[in-house]
């Protein structure tokens, strides 16, 4: 069934763009969203994150194209009646009103009964961590207490869809990996879908089910997180999700053992095909090979090697990343594990220095082409 005939699908997007004058802030695109899933939006600033979940919420519109909410065109329906909460990065909270009441708004506008919305706000508290505080003011909580405050507030209505909008941004780096497993229970407890906007590859692939990545107003690749991570299908993509060092290539050959033989500014390698094209001989490719792939070698270790410069080094606790500079100019990334360096250390060998001269490589399965 196409997509666009499915029926479990709470959101969709055909063909849509969204001008400002001149400049499209979103060009064409079409994506759909399943009950119940878990729907990441990301890219960088200005491709088009907020101004599609805007239009979701319906504080935007198409130029053209279709927005469709549970499978009805939603062009001439307001915000509220939508159904679709958004959570935001500044919480958005009521100073005047109480944890509970803060919870209840929601609630309160339906008309629903102060007992009835009372004791549905102190569940929902409950649900997120906060029971016994629905007395205190929005002031009197962290951060993180009042992000759970604006998701309460979000599902208190039992919405099919909730939006979220950088909502962790303003958290700090281990209160945001907090609330992303927290997030992502709720998600699967409510059976109910999120479309989530960040900035963060990590955030997304931490928590979505499927990813949906933007680069100036266009769709770039919809795909699971493993696919989007594993196998990017643009060169943007491959460039902005993950460490990927990048080199333009062109196949030459096949070898016997069916790699592909490459030529590159630093020699000529052996890598894969994509798998999902067959790879065009003499026709210009990206030759891909992730940062922790990459590691220091000698010559016979594998054919695919290149001398270089280290010219920087990033450490982050449990992995360093090391710039090599290799003799084009062009920079590479090799992560290594820091507890081999600490093992050099301990046998006497030196650790890799700003100025070194090293030999890095990898191997022919953890590299592949792109056209």
């Amino acid at each position: 069934m196409p997509e666009s005939e499915a029926p479990d699908y709470v959101v969709e997007f055909d063909d849509v763009s969204r001008f400002y004058g001149k400049t499209p802030a979103l060009d064409s695109v079409s994506f759909a969203v399943h009950q119940g899933e878990f729907f990441s939006i990301i890219g960088p600033s200005g491709s088009g994150k907020t101004t599609t979940v805007r239009m979701i919420a319906g504080l935007d519109a198409p130029t053209r194209g279709t927005v469709k909410l549970f499978g009805k065109d939603v062009a001439t329906v307001p915000p509220h009646q939508r159904g679709t909460p958004m959570v935001f990065q500044s919480y958005a909270l009521f100073p005047h009103l109480n944890i509970r009441d803060n919870v209840a708004y929601g609630l309160r506008m339906r008309g629903v009964s102060k007992p009835e919305r009372r004791s549905r706000a102190d569940d929902l508290l409950k649900l997120v961590g906060l029971e016994g505080l629905g007395n205190r003011r929005p002031e009197q909580l962290s951060g993180g207490q009042q992000q759970r405050v604006a998701l309460a507030r979000a599902i208190a209505t039992e919405p099919r869809v909730v939006l979220l909008d950088e909502a962790l941004g303003a958290l700090d780096a281990a209160l945001r990996i907090e609330m992303q497993v927290e997030l992502k229970r709720l998600q699967q407890e409510l059976a109910c879908s999120f479309i989530h906007v960040t900035h963060d590859q990590s955030e997304a692939i931490a928590m979505a089910d499927r990813i949906l990545v933007l680069h100036d107003g266009q769709s770039e690749q919809i795909g699971t997180p493993a696919e989007v991570f594993a196998r990017p299908r643009t060169r943007f993509v491959a460039g902005f999700v993950g460490q990927n060092n990048l080199m333009d290539a062109t196949p030459t050959g096949v070898a016997d053992d069916g790699l592909h033989r490459v030529r590159t500014a630093l020699g000529e390698f052996l890598a894969k095909g994509s798998g999902d094209h067959p790879v065009i001989l003499g026709e210009p490719a990206t030759l891909i090979v992730r940062a922790d792939a990459l590691r220091r070698v000698t010559p016979v270790q594998t054919p695919n090697h290149f001398k270089g410069t280290v010219a920087g080094a990033r450490y982050s606790g449990t992995t360093v990343t090391f710039l090599v500079k290799a003799a084009d100019g062009t920079e590479y990334r090799m992560e290594e594990p820091e507890s081999l360096s600490h093992e050099e250390s301990r046998n006497g060998g030196d650790r890799l220095r700003i100025g070194d001269e090293v030999l890095v490589g990898w191997d022919a399965d953890h590299a592949y082409l792109m056209q």
